[in-house]
């Protein structure tokens, strides 16, 4: 009878015998013997699978009695078992991965389900309220464009009122007369100034006898076309160039007239005690000069546009120049 062959790496030879691992070599006989017994061929003649039983508990019974043998193939089965274990580790670990992943993808799949819903709820929201309208949508919308028109008008209102008024003046100078009649830049400033801050006053270069002032007031223009006449021995005109406001009443133009010229003091360094009922009368004027003028940011964006309006008196002063 021919024994089957057979790769003893792969057989655990102590379940063959039944024995333990430290079992000693009169236990490992001892088994095989009891075995032996059970499974030889001669008899289970009629058991086809005692052949291979039998071959393999010789198997066992050669190599574990055999010192060399028995240590080499202990240590095959210890690297066997611990591969084994560290497969088992991995296929733990790559269980619990894909446990892990498999939740990961569930709680993400949730998640995009209740997103959709709650998107598809807000989508049918926006739809209704499409259909049906927004009263409150409609009223804010309403008060916005209200405000949107209070601001403009507010806007347009304080930029028509930051026009400062612009005065023409003229008086006679025969051409090429380096005195101009008397008049330059300095004697104008000086007899302008006293009605209130001169902001821009531009004396014509072609023309003699010509020049346009702005003012940094409506009162200060006023007062300056109702009451300065210039030198006595040639007297200014004045007109109304832009600005112009309700002319002051009698009472304001009579005490205006009464007032004292105090550009003539300036211009000769005199200087005077200061009259007790002057000062009344100059603080009366200071107030209403101060009633009369824009609040703070009306005047800052008055000086914002001084540039601006410069240039137009420049442009003006050439255009009738060209005209004349």
């Amino acid at each position: 009878m021919t024994a089957p062959s057979l790769d003893v790496t792969k057989l655990d030879l102590y379940a063959i015998l039944a024995v333990d691992e430290n079992a000693t070599e009169k236990e490992i006989v001892k088994s095989y013997r009891k075995q032996a017994l059970k499974w030889h061929p001669d008899k289970n003649p009629d058991n086809p699978a005692a052949v291979e039983v039998f071959h393999k508990l010789s198997k066992a019974l050669e190599i574990l009695t055999d010192a060399p043998a028995r240590v080499a193939y202990d240590k095959i089965q210890k690297a066997k078992k611990a591969a084994e274990k560290r497969h088992k580790e991995l296929d733990s670990k790559r269980k619990k991965l894909k446990e892990d992943l498999e939740s990961r993808e569930n709680a993400a799949q949730s998640q995009k389900d209740f997103d959709v819903a709650a998107n598809k709820n807000f989508q049918a929201e926006i739809e209704r309220l499409r259909k049906e309208g927004s009263k409150l949508l409609e009223k804010e919308q309403q008060l916005l464009q209200e405000e949107l028109k209070k601001t403009s008008e507010a806007k347009q209102k304080d930029e028509e009122e930051t026009v400062t008024p612009k005065l023409k003046i003229k008086w006679k100078a025969k051409k090429g007369d380096e005195s101009n009649g008397g008049y330059s830049y300095t004697v104008l400033q000086t007899m302008f100034s006293k009605y209130g801050d001169v902001l821009n006053l531009l004396i014509s270069n072609k023309k003699n006898g010509s020049a346009i002032l702005e003012l940094s007031s409506q009162y200060a223009a006023q007062m300056a076309v109702q009451n300065e006449k210039g030198l006595v021995e040639n007297p200014l005109t004045l007109n109304w160039l832009e600005g112009q406001s309700v002319p002051l009443g009698p009472a304001a133009a009579s005490e205006a007239e009464s007032q004292p010229d105090e550009s003539e003091d300036r211009a000769n360094n005199i200087f005077t005690v200061p009259d007790p009922t002057k000062a009344e009368k100059r603080d009366t004027w200071s107030a209403y000069q101060s009633s009369a003028e824009k609040d703070y940011e009306s005047l800052v964006l008055m000086k914002m546009r001084q540039a601006q309006e410069r240039q137009h008196l420049i442009e003006q002063m050439k255009k009738e120049d060209e005209d004349t």
